[in-house]
């Protein structure tokens, strides 16, 4: 019996330990590293202050200046060509006169088409872009105005932080390499878009995730399958509401209380779709649109439930904010995906046309009276 009690006593010492180093082991690898990420990852505390994200009205495009209450600001892109008056008449209202971070997302014109009219401009400290060429003349003249100014060009990759002043915080979730190529992308996708420039605006309890033009496949192979934080506030919707982009599991996991699409009015390419606008609606996020409410103005003390959204405009009677457009080509067709600049501009309306056709009659009748 006292031999039994001692290998009794054996065993139980024996599991004492086995528990132990495995106590250890999963502390050390398993729970420490889990918190450590938590802990980096938790903003620090708001100075209670305002902070301004201003998502642009420039058409078909995206362009969003973030001005915190450190006096740092940061702009997400710049629009098309052409649109840098646009911009910069925006830095001006929000009286804006250097850009510390400025983000080009991709390289497709309709994003960094008026980067480098911003960037000769205005002071610009540092660039962050995907590092994805597009052979464009404005992917060229962007990279040649940031050469030119001897701005600091930064490739982006998951994990950098930049801070932005007053507690805000911007991070960097995509892209990440290995890069998707032409042959991992679904019929029609490009890699441009799918390797976008991903990055989180954190400010005490606000959020917003800024996806560029990532479409479903990046949501799910590169976010939500390597663990990104895309739990967020607000949304910025991703490729201006394409069918392809902001998937089910996506909203799901974001839990997003607000989104804002950022599309032209008169574009021709199915911007935002009504698939994307159904799937927002299921998941219940109030969505705000460029296209039918101009510029939009989300401002935040970073309190818990202290977000005020503002328009420049209210939407028409007739323009309803569930429907989606429809597209001249289906972007999944074999000829390949509609890239920006593959379609002319949309015809003007009769009205529209009729009054200017009226106008140059009426100025030419007056040159020929005047000639007499």
């Amino acid at each position: 019996m006292a031999q039994s009690r001692k290998g009794c006593g054996c065993a139980l010492v024996a599991l004492a330990a086995v528990l132990a180093v495995g106590g250890y082991v999963g502390w050390r690898f398993v729970v420490k590293p889990y918190l450590d990420k938590r802990r980096e990852q938790a903003p620090p505390p708001a100075s209670g202050d305002e902070t301004k994200v201003v998502v642009l009205d420039v058409g078909q495009g995206d362009s969003i200046l973030i001005v915190t209450p450190g006096g740092k600001t940061a702009l997400v892109d710049a629009g098309e060509p052409g649109d840098g008056k646009i911009v910069l008449a925006a830095l001006k209202k929000y009286g804006v006169d250097h850009i510390d971070l400025f983000v080009a997302t991709h390289a497709h014109a309709d994003h960094i088409g008026a980067a480098d009219e911003v960037i000769k401009a205005v002071p610009v400290a540092h660039v962050l872009y995907s590092g994805v060429p597009n052979t464009t003349k404005n992917y060229e003249d962007f990279l040649k105005a940031v050469d030119e100014k001897k701005i600091d060009l930064i490739r982006a990759a998951p994990g950098q932080s930049f801070e932005l002043g007053g507690g805000a915080v911007m991070r960097v979730l995509a892209p990440i390499e290995p890069f998707f190529k032409k042959e991992d992308l679904r019929s029609g996708g490009n890699e441009p878009n799918a390797n976008s420039v991903v990055t989180r605006l954190d400010y005490g309890a606000f959020s917003m995730l800024l996806t560029g033009d990532a479409e479903e496949q990046t949501e799910r192979e590169r976010l939500i399958k390597n663990g990104a934080n895309i739990h967020a506030t607000v949304l910025k919707v991703g490729h201006h509401g394409s069918k392809y982009a902001t998937s089910e599991e996506f909203l799901k996991r974001g839990e997003f209380k607000y989104a804002v699409i950022s599309a032209g009015i008169d574009n021709r390419y199915g911007h935002p779709s009504q698939e994307a606008l159904d799937r927002l609606k299921a998941a219940g996020v109030k969505i705000y649109r460029t296209d039918f409410q101009g510029e939009i103005l989300i401002s935040t003390r970073g309190q818990e439930n202290d977000v005020k959204i503002t328009t420049a405009r209210e939407p028409k009677p007739s323009e309803d904010m569930w429907a989606g457009r429809p597209a001249l080509r289906d972007d999944s067709a074999k000829k390949g995906f509609i890239d920006f600049g593959d379609l002319p501009p949309a015809p003007k309306p009769k009205d529209e046309a009729r009054s200017n056709s009226n106008a140059k009659n009426a100025n030419s009748n007056a040159k020929r009276a005047g000639g007499r």
